[in-house]
């Protein structure tokens, strides 16, 4: 018995022994400059998933889906399951999870309504599945949260990224319409006062050198009658001060929801830098090629099925990151330099 014993313990001391190299080289991965950082939008499980290859080829650190992650559009929690479950299974996505930080933020399909604000019934419930998606723990403060905006910081202290992700469906007001077209709603607003006041509490005095900021919804572009952040110019506006008061460096807006690519910019006074909102939308479908107006358009429209990609060249004075719009058969559509 006390040889068995004996033996027992020496088995225990050798898995500590083994797992202890592990746990310290995940504590230092968490530590180490993220260079790769992959985002995309509007995934119909339905359709064919060509991308998912060409995206873990570029062995991104991290991954960001921006909305419309499945196609729900129901109020039946056990629809919106079944879809999460069937594009959560797709091999290549699969294949993806394995190797690359996953995050994401919701848009209206996924949210469950087209076009929903703060009035769809099951968002609590909506919300929970979303998380399941996104593997969030059962443990984690998101759980318990209204809203399913978040941050998530990587790397060391003078490479650092932090990437917010806002929640523009759980407290948006409902659209303002003239017959079926959106009009603009200067009382209208997108995030609601907490997810206002937690967004200033993560630019003001942030360490981060580079804020990646994602919506479903464009921040920019203002031409065209879709969903946009211009349908509420007060807070659109109300952001644009936040930037200027905060400051935050290296600041880049990531968006979806449109069925194109492009990239628009503008200037912001105090943030002595171009901002620039890189959209990326159809993973498994886009528009017909079209007319599409945008006046703050850098570059051409994309009509292929694409993802976005920024490099962060941390050894270039000034800092500088390369985006991409990138395709099937490893295309590239569009290229930007954004130096800060």
């Amino acid at each position: 018995m006390k040889k068995l014993v004996y033996l027992t313990l020496l088995a225990g001391s050798a898995l500590t022994a083994c797992r202890s190299p592990k746990t310290a080289a995940t504590a230092s991965n968490a530590e180490k400059p993220v260079t790769t950082i992959a985002f995309g939008s509007c995934s119909d499980q339905k359709r064919p998933m060509l991308l998912w290859d060409d995206i873990a080829a570029q062995k991104p650190d991290v991954w960001v889906w921006l909305g419309d992650n499945i196609y729900g559009d129901s109020e039946n929690m056990d629809t919106l399951k079944a879809k999460y479950d069937k594009q959560k299974s797709h091999p290549g996505y699969a294949q993806l999870r394995q190797s690359t930080k996953i995050v994401g933020v919701w848009d209206d399909h996924d949210y469950g309504v087209n076009d929903g604000g703060k009035d769809y019934p099951r968002k609590k419930e909506s919300q929970q599945l979303m998380l399941d998606f996104l593997d969030v723990p059962a443990s984690d403060p998101l759980r318990r949260q209204e809203g399913a905006y978040s941050a998530h910081t990587y790397g060391p202290k003078g490479q650092r990224v932090k990437v917010i992700l806002l929640d523009g469906r759980y407290f948006r007001d409902p659209l303002k319409k003239e017959g079926k077209v959106n009009v603009p709603d200067p009382s209208g607003d997108i995030l609601g006062e907490a997810q206002w006041k937690w967004l200033e509490r993560q630019l003001t005095n942030s360490d981060a050198d580079v804020h990646i900021i994602g919506s479903g919804i464009q921040f920019l572009a203002n031409d065209h009658k879709s969903e946009k952040w211009g349908n509420f110019p007060t807070a659109r506006q109300r952001f644009f001060d936040l930037l200027d008061k905060a400051k935050p460096k290296g600041t880049i807006l990531i968006s979806g929801d449109r069925h194109i690519a492009e990239v628009s910019k503008i200037s912001v006074p105090g943030l002595g830098y171009d901002l620039y909102d890189i959209t990326s939308s159809g993973l498994t479908h886009v528009g017909k090629p079209r007319e599409e107006v945008n006046a703050l358009r850098v570059g051409e429209v994309v009509f292929e099925l694409n993802y976005g990609l920024f490099t962060i060249n941390w050894n270039q004075k000034p800092l500088t990151v390369t985006t991409q719009i990138k395709g099937d058969n490893r295309s590239t559509y569009l290229t930007q330099e954004l130096r800060f």
